[in-house]
């Protein structure tokens, strides 16, 4: 019987995988560094070998008249069809845009804060190959026009004109007809387009290891690895439910990897019959039925037991088929996107109901979210100094503390006193500290700490040690 293979729990790790293996880093490393040195030569040669264009003077670039012209040629149930889903998408973002605010704060003797900028360019990311995504540029594109970016190129190998459509409505400037480690390559280099401050998008294995050896010269969205799903699920759920999101991310890869965390055995055997019965009928059975094989089903002793794990595992998706749902829902934190309830399949956020389907992979969950208008934000901060004696002596001290007579000097020329005469850090430290002793002050101390002190008047660490007090212990 077609099903899950079935796991105990000591045999399920939440050990983060590797998003790309030594080889493949490798060799996408060695195509980027020949399009550095080569630039558009280089390009049309792997295009040209990988089958992308017939001839080396093929055309590479769309620009935007081009992509307005395949939007034009779809029959009208296909372009409103990416005008709606554009528009979900861009509602999503402008309220997460909403969401955030430049900041303000009085500091001794001036202001200082921080200011929400976009990146200036990105590189957009939208795969081809055995199934060309559109909805991937609609996901790219359209928070980035929200941020605010001014230059959004798209690439993408073999572009069908719903993905160059895709593209129009989007926003894009336009499209580079190339993938894998070449196509990263070119948007990061300005090769056909201007040199990306930001990448991002999803792709092979090529793809992402091009996005980890350009790392630190451009910034990336993440490193996507295999598509993957975790279903949380006990006796009340409904077996053909879960099996059908199981099998909604089977089908996007052999490497996709579809697991299933339950309290009740009997589901799990219910489950393993529906997978059978879906996959008898589905166009992608083959490519499915492959990526059942790295997937698994575990029966936990409680909801305890289930929600630690898949915390530990921190999958891509996280859909819970549970009885209260919601109450669970509370206690996870480590997921790219949660879906809470039988009804809420992860297709429809693949889809455009609103929330990015570009998301973390391998545990990544764990430190870092999924795609959002956020991607293509800064917050540098600023400061401004009207008054800043306040501020001397503090930085004085703590400079000299770390041997940089430079950075004590810069602040004291500002207070009027004589840079390289000031009193040595020793004194100034006693006389600092001469004023703590005993109870220290809580007023100096941030909401956070006092917090971390349960509201006891005390700090939560060390007050200062007297002048010539020993530091080792008794």
């Amino acid at each position: 019987m077609t099903g899950l293979p079935r796991l105990r729990l000591e045999e399920v790790t939440g050990a983060p995988r590797r998003p790309v293996d030594p080889g493949t880093l490798a060799g996408a490393a060695a195509i980027v560094e020949e399009v550095r040195r080569d630039g558009e030569e280089a390009v049309r040669g792997y295009a040209r070998g990988f089958g992308e264009i017939e001839g080396l003077k093929d055309p590479i670039v769309s620009d935007r008249s081009a992509l307005e012209e395949a939007y034009r040629s779809l029959p009208p149930e296909q372009s409103t069809l990416l005008r709606r889903v554009a528009l979900r998408i861009e509602a999503f973002a402008d309220a997460q845009r909403a969401a955030l605010d430049d900041v303000t704060l009085q500091v001794p003797g001036g202001e200082a804060g921080h200011r929400w900028l976009p990146v200036r360019s990105v590189g957009a990311y939208a795969p081809g190959g055995r199934h060309p995504l559109p909805s991937s540029v609609l996901m790219t594109v359209v928070p980035a026009r929200v941020a605010g970016v001014e230059s959004v190129w798209v690439a993408s190998p073999r572009p069908t004109a719903v993905t160059m459509a895709a593209a129009w409505v989007a926003g894009a400037d336009g499209l580079l007809a190339i993938g894998g480690a070449h196509a990263i390559a070119a948007l990061a280099f300005g090769v056909f387009s201007p040199p990306a401050d930001l990448i991002v998008g999803p792709g092979n294995r090529w793809v992402t290891a091009a996005k980890k050896h350009l790392y630190g010269e451009v910034g990336i969205d993440g490193l996507a690895g295999p598509s993957e799903i975790v279903v949380l699920a006990d006796d009340t759920a409904d077996p053909a439910l879960v099996a059908a999101d199981l099998l909604a991310q089977a089908e996007h890869d052999t490497d996709a990897i579809p697991a299933l965390v339950t309290t009740s055995r009997e589901l799990a055997d219910a489950v393993d019959r529906e997978l059978e019965r879906q996959l008898a009928d589905l166009p992608t059975s083959e490519v499915a039925q492959a990526a059942m094989g790295n997937g698994f089903s575990v029966v936990v002793e409680d909801l305890e037991q289930g929600v630690a794990l898949v915390d530990d595992l921190a999958p891509e998706h996280l859909a819970i088929h549970l009885d209260d749902a919601d109450a669970v829902a509370s206690r996870l934190s480590n997921y790219g996107s949660l879906f809470v309830g039988g009804s809420s399949a992860e297709a429809f956020a693949d889809y455009g109901a609103g929330p990015n389907h570009v998301l973390p992979t391998g545990g990544g969950a764990r430190f870092q979210s999924g795609l959002s208008v956020l991607t293509y934000l800064r917050s540098p901060t600023w400061m401004r100094l009207d008054d800043p004696r306040a501020l001397v002596d503090d930085t004085a001290l703590l400079a000299r503390l770390e041997g940089l007579e430079a950075h004590a000097r810069a602040a004291e020329v500002r207070s009027g006193e004589d840079p390289g005469q000031a009193s040595s850090p020793s004194s100034r430290i006693a006389d600092a500290t001469s004023t703590n002793r005993g109870q220290p002050d809580q007023s100096f101390m941030s909401p956070a700490l006092r917090r971390l002190g349960g509201g006891a008047p005390k700090m939560p660490f060390p007050p200062p040690l007297e002048p010539g007090a020993s530091t080792s212990a008794p």
